[in-house]
């Protein structure tokens, strides 16, 4: 089993094999992302009961949780890319970092957007310098940072590097979003999903919630390999391998008439 990780990590250091391999992923999980999607909001939204305090108000659970949860999976993916580049040298680690980036910050800011939208109703106002979403907003700006150092320095292995440093330095948010609510006396409700305890929520509700979480999985993992593939493109694009691939070799006989 090690022995077959230690080639798949090294397999998935080669450009050509992951664009090789990635694209037969692609049509599956857009699939399994949109159905799964479709049948989760369905169900939050015309099936799941009201919640006796909190009314039709809490259903904006289904998109403001899983987005929540991939914001933090994605900076701590774009946090292990980076050690992996700085500790191997792997420039496929620093491309999947550098997919990771602008999808993070966007679930992040989908997150606070909707936690707005739902702090409104539920207390009274649209914000609250409460320490989870302090600590969530602290999140977009880490993402930003790393963002703008991947693109402010002109040497792509200095900005790798500088932008892996500030997501491994960043990473001590994580257990800061997610304990906040046990740690601190916060407006914020704890946590629903425990791996430790019975979620306290009705079947009913749940079931949509889980549904959405995986889906919203599959469609980030789909996601940054369509970014990821991008940057292999852009990367590889004088390799001889790339030239001869279908749709880059209509675009070069297309651009030669």
């Amino acid at each position: 089993m090690w022995q077959w990780l230690v080639r798949l990590y090294h397999r998935l250091g080669s450009p050509k094999w992951f664009y090789e391999l990635t694209g037969k992923w692609i049509i599956w999980l857009a699939l399994l992302s949109g159905v799964g999607m479709l049948v989760g909001v369905v169900m939050g939204l015309l099936f799941a009961p009201a919640d006796y305090q909190q009314g039709d108000s809490f259903r904006i659970i289904y998109i403001h949780v899983p987005a929540a949860i991939i914001a933090q999976s994605g900076y701590m993916i774009m946090a292990v890319s980076g050690a992996i580049f700085l500790i191997w040298r792997m420039k496929m680690a620093a491309w999947v970092a550098r997919a990771v980036a602008p999808l993070g910050a966007s679930f992040c800011l989908i997150a606070l957007f909707t936690g707005a939208i739902w702090g409104k109703p539920t207390w009274g106002t649209w914000w609250v310098w409460d320490a989870r979403l302090t600590s969530m907003l602290i999140l977009l700006f880490l993402y930003f940072g790393v963002m703008a150092l991947q693109r402010a320095i002109e040497s792509e292995d200095a900005s790798h590097k500088a932008g892996a440093i500030l997501s491994l330095v960043g990473l001590v948010n994580i257990p800061i979003i997610k304990y906040s609510v046990d740690w601190w006396n916060t407006l914020h409700q704890p946590a629903t999903l425990k791996l430790t305890e019975r979620p306290p929520m009705h079947p009913d509700m749940l079931i949509p919630l889980l549904i959405m979480i995986v889906a919203t999985y599959l469609l980030f993992a789909l996601l940054v390999i369509l970014r990821t593939r991008n940057e292999i493109l852009w990367h590889e694009r004088k390799r001889s391998w790339i030239q001869e691939l279908p749709e880059v070799a209509a675009r070069i006989k297309g651009g030669q008439r």
